[in-house]
């Protein structure tokens, strides 16, 4: 069979999930929305059921999916319901929901759900994305408690730059959430994962770990605690094909890459119809045999080379990681112009495989 696959440490998944929640001294929902970021929303759902305080999908096709296998913890449908007769179904499947326009809050009231929803409130405190207006926010907290159809609210808002540690977008986020909730008694959510690792002065009692569950970090530079994370997937594969070339002779697909010296090139079973971006240029990191080497040439559909030429014990059958471990995907991610977030999701084809560390 084709060597490629995924690896997926779901020991890794479990500490980072634990680190989210002692970093932020709250409770967490995991972030498992888009197919847990590629790696898996069931199995990786499955993992963490025992410690998470919850899960967070972004619709009721993704919460659902968790349902029928079995997942009975709190599932919060982040992007809300989409239409009127979703509500039947958030409250049949015990499902928290986002609120995020007044059409919503709307909905709720005439609606017919006999047991009262909880309902996460969302504010655009200048995402300018989703959320209530912060002159709309107050009004619709108390429609929606003077509704009878709502038990619990959890005040929340998303950050637009909290991945940029200097940058004082946040904190000007923060006072507009303050200012909007003022004399409501509420929990409260805002720190997504570059506000547990960067932000620790921004109140939330309730976090939502996404990237950083799977041990990428959410920046460009160095942090401290970013650093404790683990990678939980490992994209491999092996050597297929080897070649000796001279000095002067192209590689791959548009000669984008010409040899400038006595080359070994070694052809690996990954391409672009398996996740990995076509657009990482030469030079974009590999490790073989545990050995650090480079991308050559264009990324094709199904295949890709390597550098082979100092690593003479390399060959036919070589073990190639092409994020993981010991290439991590923000590395690779900086490479081709994009976040470990694209790469994760636009995985496919790739059989991922869990494991235990």
């Amino acid at each position: 069979m084709r060597p490629a696959r995924a690896l997926i440490d779901l020991q890794a998944l479990r500490h980072n999930y634990q680190l989210a929640r002692e970093v932020a001294g709250a409770r967490a929902l995991a972030v498992i929305k888009a197919d847990a970021y590629g790696h898996g929303a069931v199995r990786c759902a499955q993992a963490l059921q025992e410690q998470a305080d919850g899960f967070a999908v972004a619709c009721i096709e993704e919460a659902l999916q968790l349902r029928e296998a079995g997942i009975r913890g709190p599932i919060l449908l982040l992007e809300g319901f989409f239409e009127v007769d979703e509500l039947a179904l958030i409250e049949q499947h015990d499902l928290w929901c986002v609120v995020h326009a007044l059409w919503q809050v709307e909905a709720i009231e005439r609606s017919a759900v006999r047991k009262p929803l909880t309902v996460w409130l969302k504010l655009d405190s200048g995402m300018h994305r989703v959320g209530l207006h912060p002159a709309d926010y107050q009004a619709a907290y108390r429609r929606l408690l003077a509704s009878g159809k709502v038990a619990k609210i959890v005040l929340m808002s998303h950050f637009a730059r909290a991945d940029e540690l200097d940058c004082p977008r946040s904190s000007e986020q923060l006072a507009v959430f303050e200012q909007a909730r003022q004399g409501l008694v509420a929990e409260v959510s805002l720190r997504n994962s570059p506000a547990v690792l960067g932000w620790p002065g921004i109140p939330s009692d309730w976090v939502r770990p996404g990237i950083m569950l799977y041990g990428a970090t959410p920046f460009e530079q160095a942090q401290a605690v970013a650093a404790q994370l683990q990678p939980v997937m490992t994209l491999e594969s092996k050597i297929i094909s080897v070649r000796e070339l001279p000095a002067g002779e192209p590689v791959g697909y548009g000669a984008r890459f010409v040899t400038e010296r006595p080359t070994r090139v070694g052809v690996v079973a990954m391409g672009y119809a398996d996740g990995y971006p076509r657009h990482a240029p030469s030079g974009t990191p590999v490790a073989i045999d545990g050995q650090r080497s480079r991308l050559i040439g264009r990324v094709s559909m199904d295949m890709l080379c390597v550098d082979l030429s100092d690593l003479p014990q390399a060959g036919l059958g070589s073990r190639v990681e092409l994020w993981g471990k010991q290439v991590l995907a923000s590395d690779v991610a900086a490479c081709a112009d994009t976040i470990p977030y694209q790469l994760f999701c636009n995985l496919r084809r790739v059989p991922r495989l869990y494991c235990e560390g």
